[in-house]
């Protein structure tokens, strides 16, 4: 698999307009990274990780909206792929929807979002917008 992170992003996606509840994900520890970002953030209900052979799984549930089943996650656009990477100084910090969606960030201190990004005056590789 050339690109992960979008193989993980298009696993949430299939999920999400599947209506689905849980989705299984191959493990590594950006994605575990970032998953723990989207349920911070208030954008997955749950997540687990399963120790199940070398690598592993991640268990996301899922978070809808209990009145009219509309997922908390609209749109997950993979912007720096491994062909084009795409990287920002914290001065120049993309916003997602004017403040409203997040940027994940792959910093030298770790990943984060944007706004946790340029608090902390560093800049990195623009992983995803998530809104």
């Amino acid at each position: 698999m050339t690109d992960p992170i979008a193989d993980y992003l298009t696993r949430l996606r299939n999920a999400i307009s599947a209506k689905h509840r849980v989705v299984e994900v191959p493990a590594s520890n950006l994605k575990k990274e970032i998953t723990k970002i989207l349920f911070d953030k208030g954008y997955i209900l749950n997540y687990k990780f399963v120790e199940d052979g070398p690598q592993g799984t991640i268990k996301v549930a899922l978070k809808y909206d209990s009145v009219n089943k509309v997922n908390a996650i609209k749109k997950l656009i993979r912007v720096s792929t491994p062909g084009l990477r795409k990287y920002t100084g914290y001065k120049d910090m993309p916003r997602v929807i004017n403040g409203l969606g997040i940027a994940i960030i792959s910093t030298s201190k770790g990943v984060m979002t944007n706004k946790e990004a340029a608090e902390l005056k560093i800049g990195g590789e623009v992983l995803c917008y998530v809104y």
